[in-house]
This record gives C-alpha cells, structure tokens and sequence, in this order.
C-alpha cells in the first residue's frame, strides 16, 4: 500500500495556559496542505523501516512510524510489514511532518489488514503518539485546543486560493520556542475571526511564538514580510516555525524569489 502523508499549517496559534503535566494549551486552527511525504507498507519477513531524503534524526527504532506499527501490533495479529518513508516534509519545521507519517500508518494499516478499528480508536492511537497526530486521522480543517489534540469542526474553506510555503532551514525546538511564552487568551475569539475576509486576519489571527522567535531570527520576520510584499492576503509562521507560509487569491510562483530555502507552493482544498 502507498500513502502520501501531507503537512498541516497552523492558521493562528495562542497558547493560553500551561498543564500541570506539563504541556500547554492551545487555540489553533489546523488546516491541511499538499506537501507530502511517501510511505509504502508491504508484507514481509520481519519487520523492518527505512527511509530516505531528508534525513530523520535517531535511530528507526524510535521513528513514529515504527511505534506506529508496534502499537497496533500489540492489539491485533499484524502480518510482518516493511516500511519504506520517503521524506520530504522538512522536520522541526512546523508542518506536523512526523504526526501525519505515523498517522498515516495507524490508517494504512487498518485498512490494509481490514481490522475495522473504530474512527474514535484510531483517534486514541494517534493521541499516544503525539499532540498533532489525531488530526491526521480525519485530515480536514479544525478547530484545535487542549494540547491540540481535541477538535471542533470549523466552517472554514479555503479551496481555490493557493499557499507557498517558505522553510529557511532552521530548526527551532519545542524547548526553545516555549522558553519565551507566556500564556494568555487571546483578545480575538479565533471561531469569529477566521468567518471574516481573509484580509481581516493580518490584524487579529496572531501565532503567539512569533513574537518570542522574530526577535531571535529576524530571518523568519523578513519571510513573512516578503510574503506581504508578493500579495499574500495573509502570511504567517506554522506551529513553532521555522516555516512561514502565505494564503495567495491566486497561483503564484515564489520559487525563484525564495531559491535559498525550501519552497512548496500549491492549490489549497
């Protein structure tokens, strides 16, 4: 079986308080993107998993996509498999690269094998992997909080427009990007605003690590502003960065303006 586990962008990201298990909570809109990484799942002799392009840190061991599969192994009698990823999505980039993979092997497999696991198991599954992993079980626009990984949908369509997705090639920790937060609500109730004109959101529709991050590297700055200066209706940085990405009325072609970095550009659905 193959699959093409896509990216996310966050549209809009407040961190609104911290948990006593020590993660945060958040409001955010997650919205999938085109760019995307390939996985084929085949039987085998014993399990196995490689991947090639962009390198993944660590040993496969510990690749989610290998916890992936042991976990729903413990639960049902799995066939041996050999995973082949191929990696395009950058990581520690903001995209959810890593959570949309080892979602992405919770489905194939399920409907590889026909086991029938229940959309609400599967859910539970992804949860255990990580905080952004249950959204690409269902893969649609939601509205996201908790940690999150608990979703309302949200009527927000964005099909027609296009986004370029700009990624300078730093890698910004959760650590570090947390280190400068400090919780609070937002003044903007993020369901309202995102109904308005999309150019209504340079003014309200905020990710809360920019302001810790620009002033770090003002290289992400001068991205998002280059995105405005190219007639981005509206631009932001994803997650905890380092990609920024802009929302275009129509297609545009930044490829060679940003030929420095890495560049995705495409139709939003």
């Amino acid at each position: 079986m193959l699959v093409f586990p896509n990216a996310k962008i966050n549209i809009g990201l407040n961190i609104v308080e911290k948990r006593a298990d020590g993660y945060h909570n958040i409001e955010s809109c997650f919205y999938p993107v085109g760019w995307s990484d390939a996985l084929e799942i085949t039987l085998a002799d014993e399990f196995s998993f490689r991947s090639d392009g962009i390198v993944i840190p660590g040993n496969s061991s510990d690749n989610l996509c290998t916890k992936a599969y042991q976990m729903i192994a413990a639960d049902y009698a799995l066939p041996a498999v050999k995973m082949h990823l191929l990696k395009s999505i950058p990581i520690g980039a903001g995209l959810g690269g890593g959570s949309a993979d080892a979602a992405f092997v919770i489905k194939a497999l399920n409907e590889q094998f026909d086991l029938k696991i229940s959309f609400e198991k599967q859910l539970d599954y992804a949860r255990r992997l990580g905080s952004d992993c249950a959204f690409f079980i269902s893969n649609k626009p939601a509205y996201c909080f908790q940690k999150g990984d608990e979703f309302e949908d949200i009527d927000l369509n964005l099909k027609g427009k296009c986004i370029v997705l700009v990624n300078p090639g730093l890698h910004i920790s959760t650590v570090e990007a947390y280190s400068g937060i400090v919780p609070k609500r937002s003044e903007h109730d993020l369901h309202n605003v995102l109904k308005e004109p999309i150019e209504n959101w340079k003014f309200k529709v905020k990710n809360d690590f920019e302001a810790t991050l620009f002033p770090i590297y003002p290289l992400l700055g001068e991205i998002k502003e280059a995105l405005y200066q190219q007639g981005a209706l509206y631009a932001a940085m994803s997650g905890s960065g380092s990609t920024l990405f802009g929302i275009f009325e129509l297609e545009k072609d930044l490829q060679k303006h940003f030929a420095d970095y890495k560049v995705w550009q495409g139709p939003l659905d």
